[in-house]
């Protein structure tokens, strides 16, 4: 048997194996996204809190992500003639865990510094000194890090229990805010600390990558065993290996598509944590803000649709978002806001309807939706 047999990358029909459930589960994913979500998100809307719905979701892609894993698991087993249960489907996949494990630990860990070095990150008196008044609002005994980075106007929040808790301010987002709507998008970043998004997300992650690789490792697992095995054998614990792996692989993009909704829906809760120390409005207006620059602003679209950071953003561009006409608004500057009214904006913003499905591909609600959920906070319609 050539000594390469065992490896994907030299296996054509495992190479074709993989780019089928890759296909599959692109298919599976769009067709969740444009049918299935669109109306099960419409049907739950308004009837769960924010809370409730983040609990949901959440236990649904723990549980179901787990419970995929030990069936896959213990079906492989069984067609080789072992036993199985629980256990032994754990510990057949705790291999895969372990590998993303490890590796999602490693970026978890460097990811601080290499943001700071990678963004230019300064340390500015007074943003800590304004991040220092939000955070006692917000109740934080310690107040993060507070950081200036170039580039166009964003704002994040990143760290470990390593290196600490950071707020980065982009140089721009601090020139076309003002002090209250500046004092919305730090507590929204804050919101992030409080909330453990960071450490939340990574973990989340985690489900559809073990999935993903595991139907990898059986797709190619499928091939070396059929090669080894007899031809009885090859006609049935073969077929279910490539099966298997096919399923985990669909799987994947199934619940890749949950965990997105689960970061609108912490991108959502962070709003709320803005809202609550600066006012709905100053987040609606910073908001609108941001929307109106990244309309006009080519450059910036594209700064932020190539950051690997995007989904850290307090505004992540989604195709799902409105592209009003500003009549006011003629060449000029970037994020020279004279001549139009924010607040119209915000009108504008609030009356745009977005049932566009690429945002069930997008880690951010688009922007009419922030506003009209700040709208149903302010009033006091929305339940956390």
């Amino acid at each position: 048997m050539n000594i390469f047999y065992g490896l994907w990358w030299y296996n054509p029909l495992a190479m074709l194996s993989i780019m089928v459930a890759y296909v599959l589960g692109m298919l599976v994913m769009i067709l969740g996204s444009y049918v299935v979500a669109p109306r099960l998100a419409s049907r739950i809307s308004g009837k769960l809190s924010l809370r409730t719905s983040m609990f949901l979701l959440g236990a649904i892609i723990v549980i179901g992500g787990v419970a995929g894993l030990l069936f896959l698991a213990g079906l492989v087993l069984a067609a080789i003639g072992v036993q199985a249960n629980p256990a032994t489907g754990l510990a057949l996949v705790l291999g895969v865990v372990l590998m993303v494990l490890i590796l999602n630990g490693i970026t978890y860990l460097i990811s601080p510094l290499m943001i700071n070095i990678m963004y230019r990150a300064r340390r500015d008196e007074e943003l800590q000194k304004l991040v220092d008044e939000v955070a006692r609002q917000a109740g934080f005994k310690k107040p993060p890090k507070a950081v200036v980075v170039e580039g166009p106007p964003n704002a994040f929040a990143y760290g470990n229990f390593l290196a600490g808790r950071w707020v980065a301010v982009s140089s721009e987002m601090l020139r076309i805010t003002s002090r209250d709507e500046l004092k919305a998008v730090i507590g929204h970043e804050l919101g992030h600390h409080k909330h453990g998004d960071n450490a939340i997300m990574l973990f989340m992650g985690l489900i559809p990558s073990v999935l993903y690789y595991f139907g990898l490792i059986l797709i190619q697992a499928s091939f070396y065993y059929s090669g080894l095995s007899s031809r009885r054998d090859r006609s049935s614990g073969g077929i279910v290996f490539l099966a298997a792996g096919v399923v985990a692989i669909i799987l994947s993009f199934l619940m890749q598509i949950l965990v997105l909704a689960f970061s609108r829906l912490r991108e959502y809760y962070a709003d709320a944590h803005g809202a609550g120390v600066a006012g709905a409005r100053n987040m609606q207006r910073a908001l609108a803000k941001l929307h109106v620059y990244y309309s006009y602003n080519k450059y910036a679209r594209a700064s932020l649709s190539e950051s690997k950071l995007r989904a850290l953003f307090i505004y992540a561009f989604t195709e799902a978002y409105a592209n009003p006409y500003y009549p006011a608004f003629l060449p000029r500057p970037p994020g020279d806001f004279s001549g139009i009214d924010i607040d119209e904006v915000i009108d504008e913003l609030r009356r745009t309807q977005t049932s566009s499905p690429e945002e069930f591909f997008s880690t951010h609600p688009p922007i009419p939706k922030r506003i009209r959920f700040l709208d149903r906070l302010a009033t006091g319609f929305e339940k956390l």
